[in-house]
């Protein structure tokens, strides 16, 4: 069954995921960090920005997959896709630009956390 919905977030959302991993390399040059974070707290940001979107982002396509294959609503797919993206978006730039928690990191990481509860309900309503 096509999942054409999943498809084009899973998209946009791997970009994110390849384009944090390029960012990670550019300051493992720049910085000459060869390997973890090198006690930089720079390094250490773009590792953790990186890992972030790594540790959530495979978890939340796995879900949107698995609703829309199995018939799920669309409106619930693309508010749970967006929220991600903008989440993503969020939490990238927040923790791109300091060290310190701030509204950027929090609301980001709500949002995804949001859209993945959601998406977990909602895989189980399909079958309550």
């Amino acid at each position: 069954m096509p999942a054409p919905i999943t498809a084009a977030y899973a998209a946009v959302l791997a970009i994110l995921v390849i384009a944090l991993g390029i960012n990670v390399t550019m300051h493992r040059v720049k910085l000459q960090v060869p390997l973890g974070d090198g006690g930089n707290a720079q390094m250490l940001r773009m590792v953790r920005l990186h890992g972030n979107a790594a540790e959530y982002i495979p978890l939340a396509v796995a879900l949107m997959l698995i609703y829309e294959v199995n018939g799920g609503l669309h409106i619930v797919l693309n508010a749970a896709g967006i929220a991600l993206i903008v989440g993503r978006l969020l939490q990238t730039w927040g923790m791109w630009s300091t060290e310190r928690p701030g509204f950027g990191r929090g609301a980001g990481q709500t949002l995804t956390w949001l859209a993945i509860a959601t998406l977990a309900v909602f895989n189980l309503l399909q079958f309550a």
